[in-house]
């Protein structure tokens, strides 16, 4: 018999991550997995991390020793250049160094909120998102959108009844969609934050990893880092592993996600941010950005032609141009959920949409990664799912 423990008021009724725990199903070998948001092992410089890591433990290991919890100062200075190509002006001082651009969104929370305060969502949004936000007791409401970002009236609307603290938004290839937000609905968005007082929460884990259409600035950008938090990560266009992020805000908004990192972690691996300096001291970037953009952009590709060949007449899906997935949407009355059983059962995973909804909607909704799978496994993957969905709907 189970032990029985008092929890802390926050943590009852919450659950593991779904997309963790469905990934724990999908471990056979045998199963072709569109579940995980994995970056595809082939594009990890492996070979270009290896020298890096033997030269710096042929030198000074220092780095082995504690550090500042803000980062280290190099790293620093090349995150405030680079997000510059997304129109956001930083200086050093603007920056800290993530665990992983997710504690980010957890030292924001950490930071602003406090119980029952309101955070605005895209429907639908980030799941590990959702789950965080519930930890720190928030109300989380969603904001209705299409293709090009939350709907203008919607967001007045929700503003107008709910006064946010805090606007959480994916504005560049948006996990789960794979959408990309306009102009003017970042214009938008950064207009009501200084007219209505709240801060904007900007998650960009996927901006360099675009494969068509016109770059557009972050909405930190079309802010001037006013009343925006960027984050970004380094896990999608080097390996995740590594575990390194940064936050880009004022520094009136960075002090206390500070102060909140030091009682959390002390501060980022000094390992993982000194292979990730040294990568971008030799120009990895510029060599390795170009293959992982063809690689993904192919595969995604693939899988659309795959899901026009194969799906039943009805379904709609999400166009990305970038990023590392897209966002099926089947007929009203078809439960993802339910499906799912029956596509493990047929050697194919996906995630249902339920849980990248705060509202509970989108239940005949699906994700579906392309970065990960081989091109053949995505023409069977793909055509598995399709037969399943047909024979649900007979």
């Amino acid at each position: 018999m189970k032990q029985q423990y008092s929890l802390s008021h926050r943590m009852q009724g919450m659950s593991g991550n779904v997309v963790r725990e469905i990934l724990k199903l999908t471990q056979a070998p045998d199963i072709i997995s569109f579940a995980g948001g994995l970056p595809s092992p082939d594009s990890f410089p492996v070979d270009e991390l290896r020298s890096i890591t033997a030269e710096l433990f042929a030198q000074d290991v220092g780095f082995l020793q504690y550090g500042v919890t803000e980062g280290l100062p190099g790293l620093r200075e090349f995150a405030a250049r680079w997000v510059g190509d997304f129109n956001i002006q930083a200086k050093p001082e603007n920056v800290l160094v993530l665990s992983g651009s997710q504690q980010g969104i957890d030292l924001a929370c950490k930071a602003l909120i406090n119980p029952g305060d309101v955070i605005l969502v895209e429907q639908p949004t980030y799941l590990a998102a959702l789950q965080i936000f519930k930890t720190y007791e928030a109300n989380v409401v969603a904001v209705a959108g299409d293709e090009a970002g939350m709907l203008p009236d919607a967001l007045a609307d929700a503003i107008h009844k709910y006064k946010p603290r805090l606007v959480y938004v994916i504005p560049t290839f948006q996990n789960p969609s794979g959408i990309c937000w306009s102009l003017e609905r970042r214009q938008a968005l950064s207009q009501a934050a200084a007219e209505h007082d709240f801060i904007i929460l900007e998650d960009d884990p996927y901006g360099r990893l675009r494969y068509s259409g016109a770059p557009v600035p972050a909405i930190a950008g079309v802010d001037g880092l006013r009343r925006s938090i960027y984050l970004g990560s380094f896990s999608k266009v080097i390996a995740p592993g590594l575990r390194v992020g940064y936050a880009v805000a004022p520094p009136e908004l960075l002090q206390p996600m500070i102060i909140g990192k030091q009682g959390t972690d002390v501060h980022t691996s000094n390992l993982s941010q000194q292979i990730i300096m040294r990568y971008a001291q030799k120009g990895g970037f510029e060599q390795h950005l170009p293959r992982v953009r063809a690689q993904y952009g192919e595969k995604c590709r693939l899988m659309l032609e795959m899901l026009e060949k194969t799906f039943p007449a009805g379904s709609t899906w999400t166009k990305p141009q970038g990023g590392l997935f897209l966002w099926v949407t089947l007929d009203e009355g078809v439960s993802t959920t339910a499906l799912l059983e029956q596509a493990i059962a047929a050697k194919v995973a996906f995630i249902p949409g339920t849980p990248f909804s705060a509202s509970g909607g989108c239940t005949n909704c699906m994700r579906l990664n392309f970065s990960n799978a081989s091109p053949a496994d995505i023409e069977i993957g793909i055509e598995r799912i399709a037969q399943v969905i047909k024979q649900s709907l007979a």
